[in-house]
């Protein structure tokens, strides 16, 4: 990479998914400075170059710098990563926004999949209250798990934003020869296919968790890329956006491989596991769990029926017997395969 390529860069979120960002950028051979809240953990992963808790035995970088300072990480920077759990989304601007108050805002990236709890808002929603409406800012999603890019498998992800300059630039960031980067102006579609799915890689956990084999996984995972269709269609997504990494291949990924938090999550459900072990064990954020209430509430508000969401809903929210919920998916009424057209077509 060119000298002239070379950004300044702040990764704020110190988990495996922010670590393996961090690491993509400063092996581009941008100065890189990735942020957490827990200053006596983060001195011992700059000085063992190793994020032993959530990426053990990869080697971080050496222009990689890992810090507990927000004002120092925020400092003349080009571009800010927010690679932290959705329910301290809002929070992580906010402090922010602090920090920049009065200084130009760099270019923006989230590489968060979730919708606001409390509120309902999608995350582009909640960066332009936060830090306006013209803040340069992209969404960056697909299917990629983080130890994976940390390593450097190839992978693949999406890049969107509503502004074209912006989102090319923010891929130019991060694209490389094992980390290729495709962009969008499909903000909403590549939110909604990375939220929506980790409700469904908890369904196909379950119903994997109670023995129902890969037939059961396999109509999971495809009537449920049918129940993002249909939400998008409503919210204004576009087809190929859904079809494409940060809707389908972010779908099948989740639902088919144990590297996922929210299919692991589901197998435990599906075993008989109470859902607070369940996430006590996993020890990471489980976004299907914060997102399958307010996904039924954004689903009801538009007048769309998601069954396989809302059995999860019923699960985790009433404590509903998997098992039983999913007996209810199967013994719906005979009718025709609904496939998802647009609206008008024939």
């Amino acid at each position: 990479m060119a000298m002239h390529d070379r950004r300044t860069c702040a990764v704020l979120g110190a988990g495996s998914w922010g670590t393996a960002l961090a690491m993509r950028l400063a092996l581009n051979d941008h100065e890189t400075r990735l942020w957490g809240r827990s200053t006596a953990s983060l001195d011992v992963i700059q000085l063992s170059r190793e994020n032993s808790r959530y990426l053990p035995g990869i080697h971080l970088p050496d222009n990689l710098l890992v810090t507990g300072d927000l004002s120092f990480a925020l400092d003349g920077v080009d571009a800010i990563v927010i690679a932290v759990p959705t329910s301290a989304f809002r929070d992580m601007l906010e402090a922010t926004n602090r920090v920049l108050a009065g200084v130009r805002l760099p270019d923006i990236v989230w590489a968060t999949k979730g919708i606001e709890r409390g509120s309902g808002h999608w995350l582009h929603e909640v960066v332009a209250q936060e830090m306006g409406p013209n803040a340069p800012c992209a969404i960056l999603s697909g299917p990629s798990f983080a130890r994976e890019v940390a390593i450097g498998l190839p992978t693949a992800v999406t890049v969107a934003s509503d502004a074209a300059a912006t989102g090319r630039k923010i891929a130019a960031l991060f694209h490389a020869e094992t980390f290729r980067v495709y962009t969008s102006s499909d903000v909403l579609g590549v939110e909604l296919g990375g939220a929506v799915k980790n409700v469904l890689a908890i369904a196909t956990g379950i119903s994997d968790g109670l023995g129902f084999g890969a037939n059961a996984r396999a109509a999971l995972i495809t009537r449920g890329l049918h129940e993002i269709m249909v939400l998008g269609e409503k919210l204004g997504a576009r087809l190929g956006t859904l079809m494409g990494l940060s809707g389908m291949g972010d779908l099948v990924l989740t639902c088919t491989d144990d590297q996922s938090r929210n299919r692991r999550f589901g197998l435990a459900l599906g075993r008989g596991q109470a859902a607070d072990e369940a996430s006590r064990e996993i020890g990471q954020a489980i976004e299907g769990r914060e997102t399958a209430d307010v996904l039924m509430r954004i689903a009801d508000s538009v007048g769309v029926e998601l069954p396989i969401c809302q059995q999860v809903h019923l699960i985790l929210a009433e404590q509903r017997d998997p098992a039983a919920a999913v007996a209810d998916l199967l013994r719906r009424s005979v009718k025709e395969e609904n496939v998802w057209q647009p609206t008008g077509s024939s």
